[in-house]
Parts: structure tokens; sequence; C-alpha cells
């Protein structure tokens, strides 16, 4: 029986996982994204965020805390450079998201063997999907009336639109 058993042991020893996830976890924090089968980035996420989350929590504690964090997450990576961009640009990034730090997506089948292929990725270090999407500081809204001002900034706005529109006619005409 395998109870309470819930690591994936990707069919290698226990010294071959933690240095494959220990070296997947550095190529992540060093490139952003980084291809693999679908159950390695599975595990390779189990692995990672607590990391990011070290990190993040850094910024928020006192110095021996912070160089706890950092000696943890170096005796997980083993890699000085990849320490130091998690705990300088990724923690940075990510300071403001409450949790998962990254995303799996699925590519396909690989020719070769055809095993399942995905892209884990930070989700905050995508240009393609933030591109569109402002950042939002709050998504809290009150549950009050607008009140007066409100109605005051609602009547200014269409005279606002009405300049604009007389201003870029005016400009067409001249082109």
């Amino acid at each position: 029986m395998r109870h309470g058993k819930k690591i994936n042991n990707l069919g290698r020893k226990t010294a071959h996982r933690r240095s494959m996830m220990a070296n997947m976890a550095c190529s992540l924090i060093e490139h952003k994204r980084i291809n693999t089968t679908v159950a390695k980035a599975k595990a390779l996420k189990l692995f990672v965020e607590p990391l990011i989350t070290r990190a993040k929590a850094e910024n928020n504690q006192s110095v021996e805390k912070g160089t706890h964090n950092r000696r943890i997450a170096f005796s997980s990576l083993r890699n000085k450079a990849a320490v130091t961009e998690l705990f300088g640009a990724v923690a940075e990034k990510v300071g403001d998201r409450p949790g998962g730090y990254t995303r799996i997506i699925k590519l396909g089948n690989r020719l070769g063997d055809n095993a399942e292929m995905a892209m884990i990725e930070l989700v905050d270090f995508n240009e393609v999907y933030n591109a569109g999407k402002p950042k939002k500081k709050s998504t809290r809204r009150s549950r009050r009336s607008k009140g007066k001002g409100a109605e005051e900034a609602a009547a200014a706005a269409p005279a606002a639109e009405e300049t604009v529109t007389q201003e870029t006619k005016a400009d067409d005409a001249e082109a």
C-alpha cells in the first residue's frame, strides 16, 4: 500500500531526483520558462513554489530570518547565481501575489517517445498574458453610494470627450 506517499519518484533514486529538481529549478529561475515533461513540471512546481515564497517573505522579515531563508534556498538549489536571482528580481516581481507563482502549459507529445510535454513558466514574467491586463492595486469595492463627487466627475467626462473629438477633427482637416 502507498498510504501517505505523495511524492512522484519519476523513476529515479532520491539523490538523482533531488539533483534533477535543483537543476531544473535553477534553469527555471534563470530563463523564466523551460520545456519538460508534464510529470517533471508538476514535480518542479511543488519544489520551486515554497522557495519563491521564502524569497518573497525575506523582504518583510529581519536580517537573521532573511539569511536563514537564503541558506535554505541555497541548500535546495545549490547555485549561488540562482539564489541571487530568486531573492532579487523574482521576489520583487511576485511580491504582491499570494501564491501560484508558476504556470504549466501542455504542449503535446514528444516525437521520439510520445511523452506528454509541457512548458512551465513563472507567471509574472510572461509578457504575452500580462500585456493586455493593467495591474490592479485594489479589487475591493465599497458598498456606499457614489455620492455627489462621482456625479460631478461623470458630468465632466462627456465634456472632456467633446473637446478631444473637436481637436482631432481640426487636426484631420489640416492634414
